[in-house]
């Protein structure tokens, strides 16, 4: 095995982080942001059949305020993000899975320390669901948003008031901007209490873990910005970003997607127990493993005939395997060139937490086997759970048929692909303008 998803495996190759040129590292970070935005997606059809629409909302609801107060303050640490006015509140928002660039597209004033807004020019949530009628419209741009917007701003300053201009449905139909909302700081009301969801979540091993300082780069390409100390930016491109801070980024990000993944596993025992938690996080694991891979492969260009070796580089990569600090996943191409071997070694941390490593502890391989057909269906898993962990040995079978009934893509990830994030393309980033208050 190598040591971890990054450095070298035994036939000499680079994987995860330490395996990625500059550009590649900002590419993936860019990835990652919508793949998170698209776990909520994953996890919602499940929801819905087991609780019904209230159901589905209070949940979605818990998740992310379960989550997004504590990777809020983490990433704010991480990339030096001190201060507690609107532009800080929204930098947080620029490096939050709940508002991926583009996909969300956010567009940010700053009037002064205490008084912004913003709008959403595009949002690629109301795309997906304005079909479904105004019902399921309100419920995500009212019901959600109202609770969850303050959830991520109380990170930065409990005192903060984020309200809606105008929000969907749209009327008349086809409005622009989406939706338009401000955000003031209130000095004279009470500071507002962690969401409780977050106070439950609080102990998790993944609002604790501390990643190693990580190593400066040596590319001369590479961009200049080691922090987001500076002014708030229109957009964030990330190759202006040193390696240093994009590591920072992505291990962040990656850590985001496991703290929604808590926050989803721990509203649904609330309403429910732990297998019925165990069994939608099943569903959703395994929609989000199927989409992930597909878009970290092209974003790469990552393709089938790059064989094991191609799909090593994307599972050191994958949600369900980084960060490796927190999930203790290490991998090593099989010495007869026909597969990987994967382990999460049991003392990880990951393993105290309640969210994806039940799904593999379970013995459940759907995950994982949705993430590597997604390269290539000829592949199969096979799965060992023991006390040092979870072992699974990826095997191609270059006899199978991949139009084969038994090849079909699994349900979860066909649900998950019917969201327009799943192949959204991202355009060239509008130059970055530093905002002032006007």
């Amino acid at each position: 095995m190598s040591g971890g998803t990054e450095g070298p495996a035994r036939d000499g190759s680079v994987y995860g982080i330490d395996g990625l040129a500059h550009d590649e590292l900002a590419a993936l970070v860019r990835e990652q942001l919508l793949i998170g935005q698209l776990i909520d997606r994953a996890g919602m059809p499940a929801l819905l059949a087991e609780f019904g629409l209230e159901g589905m909302r209070d949940v979605a609801i818990e998740e992310w305020q379960a989550a997004s107060p504590h990777y809020a303050l983490r990433m704010k640490r991480a990339l030096g993000i001190s201060g507690d006015g609107v532009a800080e509140i929204f930098k947080g928002f620029q490096l939050d899975i709940g508002a991926p660039p583009e996909f969300m597209d956010f567009r940010y004033t700053v009037h002064d320390h205490d008084h912004g807004e913003f709008h959403l020019d595009h949002c690629g949530a109301l795309m997906d669901v304005e079909p479904m009628g105004d019902q399921l419209v309100k419920v995500m741009c009212h019901d959600i948003e109202d609770p969850t917007f303050p959830a991520t701003a109380f990170a930065t300053n409990p005192r903060a008031v984020v309200e809606p201009v105008h929000r969907p449905p749209r009327s008349p139909a086809g409005r622009t901007p989406h939706c338009q909302w401000t955000v003031r700081i209130d000095a004279d009301a009470p500071p507002a209490e962690l969401p409780a969801p977050a106070a439950e979540s609080a102990s998790a091993a993944a609002v604790s873990l501390e990643f190693p300082e990580p190593a400066a780069g040596e590319d001369p390409r590479e961009g200049l910005l080691a922090d987001y100390s500076g002014p708030l930016l229109s957009d964030l491109h990330f190759p202006d970003f040193d390696r240093a801070a994009l590591v920072r980024i992505a291990r962040e990000v990656a850590l985001q997607m496991h703290l929604l993944a808590l926050g989803f596993a721990q509203a649904v025992r609330r309403r429910s127990d732990t297998d019925t938690a165990v069994r939608l996080l099943r569903y959703q694991c395994t929609g989000i493993s199927g989409v992930a891979t597909g878009r970290i492969a092209a974003a790469l260009g990552v393709t089938a005939a790059d064989g094991p070796a191609g799909l090593a580089r994307i599972f050191s990569l994958h949600p369900i395997a980084a960060p490796a600090e927190y999930t203790g996943f290490s991998m090593a191409l099989r010495d007869d060139g026909e597969g990987l071997d994967l382990h999460w070694a049991a003392e990880a941390p990951w393993w105290r937490d309640e969210g994806w490593a039940q799904v593999l502890g379970s013995g459940d391989a759907g995950p994982l086997e949705a993430a590597a057909r997604a390269i290539d269906p000829r592949y199969r898993v096979d799965l060992d759970v023991s006390a040092s962990g979870v072992k699974a040995a990826v095997l191609l079978d270059p006899e199978a048929d991949p139009d084969g009934a038994e090849f079909a893509e699994r349900e979860e990830v066909a649900v998950t692909r019917l969201s327009s994030g799943a192949g959204f393309e991202f355009g060239p980033v509008r130059r970055p303008i530093p905002l002032t208050p006007l």
